[in-house]
């Protein structure tokens, strides 16, 4: 009976090592395309819900009256649910966004609203169109808007 070697021995599992090492690097790799494509495609809903929310707040400062808009909006990205915050502080409005079904706070993407206004609401994903309400708020005198979900107004 012939004997293997040990040299062929180490050079078979030398083998096995590199392509174990070049599955996960091509494993790896693939899933970091896949994060930056969903984060590209949230980004993107977050512009042009922030542009509604510009639009209705500048609609409502104009008018005096109340507006209200509907955004047709993916039930997940990619296999991923999503979630949608509007925040305020004393000099700013943002719009947050990140990848997940619960909303956390500083994380995620961030766009800014240009003016301002009383902003607060979150949506997550799956639970009907995107809803923003817009108002002008009597007691601060400033517009007031409002992010929701579709299937929680009754709409």
């Amino acid at each position: 009976m012939p004997t293997i070697t040990p040299s062929y021995l180490y050079t078979f599992f030398a083998i096995i090592a590199v392509s174990s090492i070049l599955l996960v690097s091509f494993i790896d790799y693939a899933n970091a395309i896949r994060v930056s494509s969903e984060m590209g495609k949230l980004k993107d809903l977050m512009d042009s819900v922030a542009a509604k929310a510009t639009q209705l707040i500048s609609l409502t400062r104009a008018t005096n009256a109340t507006a209200e808009a509907f955004i047709q909006a993916p039930a997940a990205i990619g296999d991923r649910q999503y979630w949608l915050m509007l925040r305020n502080d004393s000099s700013k409005v943002w719009l947050e966004g990140g990848l997940g079904n619960t909303p956390t706070e500083e994380a995620g993407i961030r766009v800014y609203l240009p003016g301002m206004a009383l902003a607060y609401g979150h949506y997550i994903s799956g639970y009907g169109a995107i809803c923003l309400k817009c108002s002008i708020n009597r007691k601060a005198g400033i517009p007031e808007i409002q992010l929701s979900s579709s299937s929680l107004n009754g709409g």
